[in-house]
């Protein structure tokens, strides 16, 4: 007798169990219907940068970087020592698709329209460019340049001969250089990849100021946030 009602207590437990979970999978909420989703997605994978400087082996804070040459989206080429009298350079590694590339475009539009006259210009390099990716092809570049009305340069790294020398591993990444082609800040743009409205932080502004009048920028080194780069 006891053991059955043993047996009884054990069948009602797992039948509540199984009523939870299918309640609980019912009322959990999936993409919105239309496909889209505003901000990042999930995915369940960390977009901040997880490698130090040291193992990614790109440039760290003082060094110079190389010039270099790439095609840019009005199909020129492109060179640092083109932008004459620079003080510095904002070059920031991005692409057409990632969320937070695009989170990102509007703020770095503003960052060129506000620093370029005062010799800081935005230097945009794709490093996921591909013709095998319609998203990511030259075409598709050039494109979305004209849909955004970049005012900036877009080039394109195609065969990644520069974004790791740079170090470049999430998109966006932002790599400061001084008028001496330095490296003095590397990192994200700011503290808010999502909302522009909501940053408090303005790691680049602030590096930039802190060149302005002379001294070094504190902090020099923010991980960045955001989608991996493709490496080829």
């Amino acid at each position: 007798m006891k053991k059955s009602k043993l047996v009884f207590a054990a069948i009602i437990l797992m039948s509540s169990l199984f009523i939870t979970h299918t309640a609980t999978a019912q009322d959990r909420k999936g993409p919105p219907p239309n496909g889209e989703r505003k901000g990042p997605p999930g995915g369940g994978h960390s977009p901040v940068q997880s490698k130090t400087l040291e193992e990614i082996g790109g440039y760290k804070i003082g060094d110079v970087a190389a010039d270099f040459k790439l095609k840019n989206v009005d199909e020129s080429t492109f060179s640092l020592s083109d932008i004459k009298d620079a003080k510095g350079y904002i070059v920031v590694f991005t692409c057409n698709e990632c969320p937070f590339s695009k989170l990102y475009e509007d703020r770095l539009t503003a960052l060129h329209n506000t620093y370029a006259s005062k010799g800081y210009a935005v230097v945009a390099i794709n490093p996921n460019v591909s013709e095998d990716n319609d998203k990511e092809s030259f075409k598709s570049m050039q494109k979305r340049a004209s849909e955004k009305a970049f005012p900036f340069v877009y080039l394109a790294d195609e065969n990644q001969e520069v974004s790791p020398k740079f170090g470049a591993v999430r998109t966006p990444h932002v790599f400061l250089l001084d008028a001496n082609k330095k490296v003095q800040y590397i990192g994200t743009i700011d503290d808010n990849a999502r909302s522009a409205k909501a940053v408090k932080v303005k790691y680049v502004e602030n590096a930039i100021a802190a060149l302005e009048n002379g001294k070094k920028p504190t902090p020099n080194f923010t991980k960045a946030i955001g989608c991996p780069v493709k490496v080829k």
